[in-house]
């Protein structure tokens, strides 16, 4: 792998996972990043999700530590997710991603009026029953759970968004259950990719340290009081994947 490889996406990775680790969305950064340096499309996103697992491990574990994460909803969730993702990954290796591409030109820019409407992003009405909630929860882990392992940019932010506005999460434990979410299926998409040949394995390992370096620091910024940063963060990813997939579809 030539080196010009690795200074162009463990930069990018690291930032990634700052980003991540705040808003989620990181992979709007990181996967780009493998994509500029020359990978295939598949081995970039096998890779990335490499890198990614080490990343989201640590900012899970450190959201658990400081009480971010609701653990009445986690075991539900992360086993729907896990499901999901697994689907989603297998998907991902035989099916073309053209139409959900176009798909996301509908979604992305209504998801971006949702945000900038909102004053913030905890939801301000009633907080459902906790069987409500985690019923909820688990729909919400099993579907982006696929979308995760059939592709993944953006990932953080769609599970912060539907887990605040859907099933009327504040923005902390909203946050918290999207780390261990996110874990679950990053995690079942690797192996999916691991065991069909497609992840750079010395790459993803290193850009998997910058990662962690990055969800280390974002992890660490990350209070109950941050809501405020989260919204503008998740905008500027939006508006990333937007471009991206303008781009991809015009080039492609």
């Amino acid at each position: 792998m030539p080196l010009t490889v690795y200074l162009i996406v463990c930069p990018l990775v690291f930032v990634g996972g700052l980003v991540d680790a705040i808003a989620g969305g990181g992979g709007l950064i990181t996967l780009p990043a493998y994509m500029i340096a020359g990978l295939p499309v598949h081995s970039a996103i096998a890779t990335n999700k490499l890198a990614n697992t080490m990343g989201t491990s640590l900012a899970t574990v450190r959201y658990g530590r400081s009480g971010f994460i609701p653990w009445k909803q986690v075991p539900f969730c992360v086993a729907c997710a896990y499901a999901g993702s697994t689907l989603g990954s297998w998907l991902a290796l035989q099916v073309s991603d053209r139409f959900f591409k176009i798909l996301m030109l509908i979604i992305l820019p209504l998801t971006a009026i949702y945000v900038l409407r909102r004053r913030d992003l905890s939801s301000s009405r009633e907080p459902y029953p906790i069987g409500k909630t985690t019923l909820i929860c688990m729909a919400i882990s099993l579907g982006i759970g696929a979308y995760d392992g059939f592709y993944g940019p953006g990932t953080g932010t769609f599970l912060i968004l539907l887990l605040t506005a859907a099933a009327r999460m504040d923005l902390t434990s909203a946050n918290g259950l999207t780390k261990a979410v996110n874990l679950a299926s990053n995690a079942a998409a690797l192996v999916v990719f691991l065991v069909n040949g497609k992840a750079l394995i010395p790459l993803g390992l290193c850009a998997g340290c910058f990662n962690l370096a990055g969800n280390y620091i974002g992890s660490g910024l990350f209070k109950k009081d941050s809501a405020r940063f989260a919204r503008p963060v998740m905008i500027l990813v939006l508006v990333i994947f937007f471009i991206k997939v303008i781009y991809e579809l015009v080039t492609s």
